[in-house]
C-alpha cells in the first residue's frame, strides 16, 4: 500500500468517516502478513517505495495464486518473476485482464503507475540476451519507468551502438545485459556520461562458464562507475535503475 492510502486512513478516522474499527481492519496487514507457507512484506512499498515481488521459480502454482492474491489486496500492482507457464495460465483464469510475457517469464497484475522522470535505456549484446534485458525492462515499467530499449547491439558490430547514441545520451540509465565475454557493459560506460548497469547473462560457449566470464569481464572493466548485478539478474538491475533515477531526481 502507498503511503498516501494509509494517510488518508488515518484521515478518514480523525474525521469521523470511518470508525478506529473500520481503520485498524485496514491496516490488519501491515507490516506483514502471515501466510502457512510465505510471510509477505507488505510495508516495503512505504519503507522503500518498492512493493514486494513474487519470485516464481520453485513455489507451486497454487502457492503463487495464493501470494498474489494477498499482495493484490493491499492494493498494490503485483510483480511475479521467473514465473512458470504452468503457473502463468493458473493466474490468468484467475486475472485474465494480467499481462504475462511468456519471455521475459513475469506476469503483472494491476495498475502501474504513472511514467514519469528520466527514461531507461535497456541495451541488449544479442538477441539471446533479450529474456533477461526484458525482466529489467518490465520491472521497470512496473515501477513506474519510461524504458527505451536497444537490441542486438554487442561488440561483434560495434558499429550498431553509434545508431543509439542520442537515446544513450538522453537516458537517466543506462542497463547493459550481455554473455559471451560480457563486453558491452565496459564500452557503453565509456561513452557516456549516465550510469551504467551490467547484467551478466547465461548465454554463451563452455568457457562463457554458465555467465562467471561476462561477470569478471564487468568486475573487471577499466571503464570507471559501472555497477554490476548477479548473472541473468534482469530483475535487480531493473530496480536498481529506478533507484538511481529516484535519487537523481
Amino acid at each position: 500500500m502507498e503511503r498516501g492510502k494509509y494517510l488518508d486512513i488515518f484521515k478518514r478516522v480523525a474525521s469521523g468517516e470511518i470508525s478506529p474499527e473500520e481503520g485498524l481492519s485496514a491496516l490488519v496487514d501491515f507490516p506483514s502478513a502471515r501466510m502457512e507457507y510465505a510471510h509477505l512484506d507488505t510495508h516495503r512499498r512505504l519503507r522503500r517505495g518498492i512493493p514486494e515481488t513474487v519470485f516464481g521459480l520453485g513455489k507451486t502454482s497454487e502457492q503463487i495464486e495464493g501470494i498474489v492474491q494477498r499482495l493484490a489486496g493491499t492494493g498494490d500492482p503485483v510483480l511475479v518473476t521467473r514465473i512458470s507457464d504452468e503457473a502463468a495460465d493458473r493466474l490468468l483464469k484467475r486475472w485474465p485482464e494480467a499481462d504475462y510475457d511468456p519471455s521475459s517469464r513475469t506476469f503483472i497484475l494491476g495498475t502501474l503507475p504513472p511514467r514519469e522522470g528520466k527514461g531507461i535505456l535497456i541495451m541488449a549484446a544479442g538477441t539471446s540476451d533479450i529474456p533477461v534485458a526484458e525482466e529489467a525492462a518490465r520491472t521497470a515499467c512496473f515501477l513506474g519507468r519510461e524504458v527505451h530499449r536497444a537490441y542486438d547491439v554487442g561488440i561483434a558490430g560495434l558499429h550498431r551502438l553509434f545508431e543509439h547514441r542520442a537515446q544513450m545520451e538522453e537516458a537517466g540509465v543506462i542497463v547493459a545485459v550481455a554473455g559471451m565475454e560480457g563486453a558491452l557493459p565496459g564500452v557503453v560506460a565509456g561513452l557516456v556520461s549516465v550510469p551504467v548497469i551490467g547484467v551478466p547473462t547465461s548465454i554463451g560457449y563452455g568457457t562463457s562458464m554458465g555467465g562467471i566470464t561476462p561477470l569478471l569481464t564487468m568486475l573487471s572493466s577499466c571503464a570507471c562507475g559501472l555497477t554490476v548485478v548477479n548473472i541473468d539478474n534482469g530483475y535487480g538491475a531493473g530496480v536498481a535503475a529506478h533507484l538511481v533515477l529516484g535519487k537523481a531526481e
